[in-house]
């Protein structure tokens, strides 16, 4: 017979093989416990009750209202939403409703309060990823945890400002068919800026930016003592509650295309898809991006992003340029290229060797992996496509779109460069990385070391994407914080959502 000591180790080993972080704590506090022999010993009288009901078998609407705890005057939204909306789902309406920016983590929980043993968790997927306690969000549907009138989800948002969110169910609807997924009917009190402090800065802020507020200059002394004489607290103006901006956003997210409107290579993708949350997401993506509505492009505009391949292909004419032995533009064309298409506002050198003036190297690539230039026996040819084009600044413009993103041997860049292009088409350039990472995980892609996709690696998959936009002239910095990309302009939408509509035939 085996000592106690031996049957602690055992029970240990056998607690630890498989477990996530989270378990693994609980077990470290659990083991001392007298008369545990198995895991499900250790992990029982710490995991909270099921909390979830079975779904409708029909949707209805929703109303709640969600409140942001320890405000004064409380700030509050109305929303009547569907009954069949999955958490991750309602997170997106929750951002939008508040003005948040989603740049941050958050948790659902159901139970007698926010912070309770028996609270059921639903988690986001990064804190799902990392081994938290709890039900992945995008599983849980709204109407398994709001049934009953007066059944409160709890929603936190931003762990270190600690916004707590309460949502109550005020009423259960009929559905109408042609109702929106998520609508904002009622609000009062501006959203809290982003990393503003909390309950407590943002009632500050408040104070210190509205003049007609009883308490402003002292709010005003107040915040200059805590941050500084010379800070502004104008940086951190509250979201204004403005109903139709909220419900513009939740229209754009609450489009969903129907599968059989994806069709080509954003259809493989849809069909490639291993969850039903990366489905789901991809369906929304490409609802969002309208890509049943015509994109109409004129001349000027076309001529102005085709502007380098259409200037390369009048250098190289009809009769061509022979190349340096070692397979590069000679000297006198980098130069001019380098000069005539301002590339020289952008890349530091002499600009006289392609080797070495990558501005100029890539362009000459792009041509010819798109079709428009190629190589033959020691001379840089236009093809006769390039020939027909070189004129037409239309007809290019339409010959790029369909031919982006760049086919590539590596499928998962081709597969990212078009999530990122639905991501622009969608207009949702501010966590485009993060929103790629997550359908390359759904698709099946992971890191060299089977480790998930993040948010760095995507921006690594959509580089060559992202630079025949910005070659096009698209995804512009801003002058001000060359590190901060401009909204994307009507342009860039146009050319990412011809480029998810139109392939080479």
């Amino acid at each position: 017979m085996g000592s106690d000591n031996d049957e602690t180790q055992r029970i240990i080993d056998e607690a630890l093989a498989g477990l996530g972080s989270a378990d693994i704590r609980t077990l470290a506090q659990r083991l001392a416990l007298a008369g545990a022999t198995s895991v499900d010993d250790l992990l029982a009288e710490t995991r909270p009750p099921v909390r979830r009901r079975p779904r409708r078998a029909e949707p209805v609407t929703l109303r709640v209202r969600a409140d942001l705890v320890g405000t004064k005057p409380p700030v509050w939204r109305r929303l009547e939403l569907g009954s069949d909306l999955f958490l991750d789902e309602v997170h997106e309406t929750m951002q939008a409703a508040f003005g948040w920016t989603d740049s941050h983590l958050h948790r659902f929980g159901c139970g007698p309060s926010n912070y309770s043993r028996e609270t059921e968790y639903y988690l986001c997927p990064f804190s799902a990823d990392d081994g938290d306690e709890g039900v992945p969000e995008e599983e849980v549907r709204l109407d398994e945890v709001l049934v009953d009138v007066g059944d409160k989800l709890f929603y936190a948002y931003d762990f270190g400002d600690d916004w707590q969110h309460v949502i109550r169910l005020e009423a259960v609807l009929a559905r109408e068919a042609s109702a929106p997924r998520a609508i904002c009917t009622g609000g009062r009190q501006p959203g809290p800026a982003e990393d503003c402090g909390g309950v407590g800065g943002y009632a500050l802020l408040v104070a210190a930016t509205d003049p007609k507020h009883p308490d402003h200059a002292a709010a005003r002394d107040q915040y200059a003592e805590i941050y500084g004489p010379e800070t502004d607290p104008g940086d951190w103006v509250p979201t204004q509650f403005d109903i139709d901006r909220i419900n513009h956003v939740l229209a754009d997210r609450g489009r969903i295309a129907s599968p059989h409107e994806i069709t080509g290579p954003p259809g493989d993708l849809l069909d490639g898809m291993q969850t039903t949350y990366g489905q789901r997401r991809w369906r929304q993506l490409l609802g969002s991006a309208r890509l049943d509505d015509p994109v109409l492009i004129d001349t000027d505009a076309a001529a102005a992003a085709v502007w380098p391949y259409a200037w390369l292909l009048e250098r190289v004419g009809d009769g061509g340029i022979t190349l340096t032995q070692a397979g590069y533009l000679p000297p006198v064309h980098v130069k001019a290229a380098f000069t005539e298409l301002e590339f020289d506002k952008m890349w530091i050198g002499a600009g006289n060797r392609e080797d070495l003036t990558y501005p100029v190297l890539h362009l000459r690539q792009s041509a010819q992996q798109v079709g428009l230039l190629r190589k033959h026996r020691g001379r840089l040819l236009a093809t006769t496509r390039g020939k027909a084009l070189r004129s037409d600044p239309v007809g290019l413009w339409w010959h790029l779109a369909e031919r982006t993103p760049v086919a590539s041997a590596d499928r998962s860049v081709y597969d990212a460069g078009l999530l990122y292009l639905a991501a622009l088409a969608a207009e949702t350039t501010d966590n485009a990385e993060t929103i790629v990472a997550e359908l390359l995980d759904a698709l099946g892609w992971m890191g060299g070391d089977g480790s998930p996709i993040t948010a760095q690696s995507a921006a690594a998959a959509t580089s060559d994407v992202k630079d025949t936009l910005r070659r096009l002239g698209f995804l512009q910095r801003a002058r001000s914080d060359p590190d901060r990309r401009e909204p994307p302009t009507r342009n860039d939408v146009d050319f990412a959502r011809a480029a998810l509509t139109a392939w080479p035939s």
